[in-house]
């Protein structure tokens, strides 16, 4: 992410222990990757004015009874948001509004800005901390490059890319089993060099940094000793991993082995999966004094309350939007408005008592699986009582 303007003002609300500073202005941006895209999905909210060149047809007056089909030219909109989507497999986020600012015969209309990475784009709204540390976060991270990680075993791979948000699938091959492959005799050489053109491909598309090749038992070993004599460069840049399994399930193990960790530093997946196992470790435990870990939105309110929290864990989903304008709360998403300050209140608090707060992905599992929870945890420093 580049960010090239800054243009904010702090209002401060309260005072003593309640004081509140809020960051109200305009910071203009480049997104850089899809990552960037995922980034700004939860920082463009419902309400926000963003501002971005676009393409319109825009009609002029004429003497002409039929006048003339207009050519689109490139104008600059300011649209107020009423909806925004992360659309990963054509690399783009679409953002939805009513124009507000442009050409007087355009104010009033709906249109979409289709963001791509290199589009300028203009944010004005009310910024929250949690929004503006993303932003830092993803400035920082402009250069990290993708990681490939293939995990194989008898007859089947399926490799996918390591992103800031997850892991995207990038292919999958199926030759049968291990055996079978045996019996046909070349069925293991024709596998190999399969997977290799596929991992070629993948590898030069998205500019990857390394490779780690996964899975059980020795099938690793053996398309590794291929890798070797076929490509050593490639094999310069690829690194193995031993996993009791492949596909999504490997992904998680080759995680918290950390080999990912090892190779890009401070990878916020790796973080995740941990501070995850962590988080359920504590749950489960039972005995008399429990695990320092809460779950739900009224736990984790009383042990912020107590002052407790060491890590806050909040799913992205949580902190989305679940409303237009218009539309307070949706049926079913469980979203209000009241809600939605209450979280935000509740980062704004495990911060100011010195506790960490980490924003986890639902587009991986770790995130998944703490919407299952509620959307909202903490690990605690300490255990409070409950009466």
């Amino acid at each position: 992410m580049k960010i090239f303007k800054k243009k904010l003002k702090t209002r401060v609300s309260g005072a003593g222990a309640a004081e509140k500073r809020i960051d109200i202005g305009e910071i203009s941006l480049v997104p850089e990757s899809l990552d960037d895209l995922w980034h700004l999905k939860h920082v463009i909210e419902a309400g926000d004015l963003v501002y971005s060149v676009t393409y319109r047809r825009i009609d002029v007056a004429r003497d002409k009874v039929r006048p003339d089909k207009a050519d689109k030219k490139p104008v600059r909109l300011g649209i107020r948001i009423e909806g925004i989507e992360f659309h990963k497999f054509s690399r783009r986020l679409r953002i939805k509004g009513m124009i507000e600012e442009g050409p007087d015969t355009e104010l009033g209309a709906y249109h979409t800005f289709n963001i791509e990475p290199g589009v300028n784009l203009s944010v004005v709204k009310e910024w929250k901390e949690h929004q503006l540390k993303r932003l830092r976060e993803a400035e920082k991270a402009v250069a990290t490059p993708d990681l490939l990680v293939v995990t194989i075993e008898d007859g089947e791979a399926i490799a996918g890319v390591i992103r800031q948000y997850g892991v995207d699938e990038l292919f999958s091959i199926r030759y049968g089993s291990g055996k079978g492959l045996e019996r046909i005799g070349d069925g293991k050489t024709d596998f190999f060099y399969d997977l290799l053109k596929h991992l070629k491909n993948s590898f030069h598309a998205t500019n990857a940094e390394a490779i780690i090749i996964a899975g059980p038992g020795f099938i690793k070993d053996d398309f590794f000793s291929f890798l070797k004599m076929q490509d050593v460069e490639l094999a310069k840049r690829t690194r193995k991993e031993q996993t009791s399994s492949i596909g999504v399930s490997g992904f998680l193990e080759v995680l918290k082995r950390g080999a990912v960790e090892r190779i890009k530093k401070e990878d916020r997946l790796t973080k995740e999966v941990r501070l995850l196992d962590r988080l359920m470790e504590e749950i489960s435990k039972e005995d008399e004094n429990g695990g320092k870990a809460v779950y739900g939105t009224e736990e984790v309110k009383k042990a912020l309350e107590y002052g407790c929290v060491e890590t806050l864990l909040v799913s992205d989903e949580k902190l989305m939007k679940r409303m237009t304008m218009k539309n307070v709360s949706k049926a079913g998403d469980g979203g209000s408005a009241e809600e939605e300050g209450e979280i935000d209140r509740m980062l704004e608090e495990a911060e100011r008592k010195r506790g960490s707060v980490v924003i986890f992905s639902t587009e991986f599992e770790p995130g998944k699986r703490l919407s299952a929870l509620g959307g909202i945890a903490a690990i605690l420093r300490f255990r409070y009582s409950y009466s």
